[in-house]
C-alpha cells in the first residue's frame, strides 16, 4: 500500500512538472501554438466529437430517441450487409478502383519529382511545378463537369478528335468498363503535381557530394536516380505507401458520385456512394453507419498489417 502511494506521488509530481513545462513553452512559443490551433480544432470537432455516433451501427436509430435512447440490436446491421447482394459488388468495385489507383497513381508522382529534380532551368522548373499542382485546387464538381464535357458524345473534344481521325463517337461515360480508367487517370492528372511536392522536398535534402562523386565515375542520370535519389527518399516513399494502403477502401465519394449514371452504375457503385444512398437518401442511419464502420475497420487492419510487414522487410514504418 505504501509503495502504491509512493508511485502515485511520483506520477503526480511528474504530471505537475509536465504541465509547468507546457505552460512555459506556450508562453514562449504562443505563435506556433496559435498556428496549430485551427488544425487541432478541426480534428476535435469533426473527428472526436462525432465518435459517439458510431453507436448507431449497433442500434435501430430513431432521431426522436437519439443515440443513447434508440433500440440496441447488436450486429444486426453488419449481418444484413454481409448477406446482401451488394456486399461483394461493392467490395469488388471499391478494391478494383483503389488497387488500380495505387498501382498506377503511386509511382507517377515519384517519377515526376525525380524528373523535376534534374531540371536545371529554375524558371521552367517553377513553372512546371506550379502548372502541375494547380489542378489539385479544382473542386470535384468542376472536375466532373470538365470530364462530362470532354467526353460528351456529341460535343466533347475527345469524340471530335476521334471523328477527325476516322473513328466513331463513343459515349465513354456510359461504358462500365471505361469507368475505372476515367476515374483513375483524371485523378492522377489532378493530384500528380501536388503529391510530388513532398518528394521534391525530400530530394532537396540529398547530399550533393553523392551526385558529384557519381558524375565523376561516369554515372548517367538514370543510374543516379536508381542508386542515389530513390534510396535517399526510401523512408518517405514507404511512409506514404503505408498511408495509401490505409485508405485502400476509401475511394473518393464526390467524383464517383458525380460520374455515376444509370448505365455505368454496375462499375461505379462503391462503398462510399452506397453509404450515402442508404444513409441520407433512404435514411437508414443505423445500417449506413455499420457499413461505414466496417469500411474504416478494414482500412485500419490494412494500415497495421502493411506497417508490420514494412517493419520486418524494410525496417521502416509509421509506428
Amino acid at each position: 500500500m505504501g509503495k502504491l502511494s509512493a508511485n502515485r506521488g511520483v506520477y503526480m509530481q511528474r504530471k505537475e512538472r509536465l504541465w509547468v513545462r507546457l505552460k512555459k513553452d506556450i508562453k514562449v512559443n504562443y505563435l506556433l501554438y496559435l498556428l496549430v490551433l485551427p488544425g487541432l480544432l478541426f480534428y476535435i470537432i469533426f473527428c472526436y466529437v462525432p465518435m459517439p455516433g458510431v453507436l448507431m451501427a449497433f442500434e435501430d436509430y430513431q432521431a426522436r430517441s437519439g443515440i443513447f435512447g434508440s433500440t440496441w440490436v447488436g450486429l444486426k446491421h453488419f449481418t444484413r450487409f454481409f448477406n446482401s447482394y451488394y456486399f461483394w459488388v461493392l467490395i469488388k468495385n471499391t478494391l478494383r478502383i483503389s488497387i488500380y489507383n495505387l498501382v498506377v497513381g503511386f509511382p507517377i508522382p515519384i517519377i515526376f519529382a525525380l524528373m523535376l529534380n534534374y531540371l536545371n532551368h529554375k524558371r521552367l522548373k517553377k513553372t512546371v511545378q506550379m502548372v502541375s499542382y494547380a489542378p489539385h485546387f479544382i473542386s470535384a464538381v468542376v472536375i466532373c463537369g470538365m470530364i462530362t464535357m470532354f467526353f460528351n458524345k456529341d460535343t466533347g473534344i475527345i469524340n471530335q478528335v476521334l471523328e477527325r481521325f476516322g473513328g466513331e463517337a463513343t459515349n465513354f461515360l456510359a461504358k462500365p468498363e471505361l469507368f475505372d480508367d476515367i476515374y483513375v487517370w483524371s485523378g492522377i492528372w489532378q493530384e500528380m503535381g501536388w503529391s510530388a511536392i513532398i518528394y521534391v522536398a525530400a530530394l532537396a535534402g540529398v547530399d550533393p557530394e553523392l551526385h558529384e562523386a557519381a558524375i565523376m565515375d561516369g554515372a548517367t542520370k538514370i543510374q543516379r536516380m536508381i542508386h542515389i535519389d530513390i534510396p535517399s527518399i526510401k523512408s518517405t516513399i514507404i511512409m506514404l505507401l503505408i498511408l495509401q494502403f490505409g485508405s485502400v477502401m476509401s475511394v473518393g465519394f464526390e467524383k464517383a458520385y458525380f460520374l455515376t449514371n444509370s448505365m455505368n452504375k454496375s462499375a461505379a457503385n462503391i462503398i462510399s456512394t452506397y453509404v450515402y444512398e442508404v444513409g441520407l437518401i433512404d435514411r437508414d442511419f443505423g445500417f449506413s453507419t455499420a457499413v461505414g464502420l466496417f469500411n474504416s475497420l478494414i482500412n485500419m487492419i490494412l494500415l497495421i498489417t502493411v506497417n508490420k510487414i514494412s517493419r520486418k522487410v524494410a525496417d521502416e514504418g509509421l509506428f
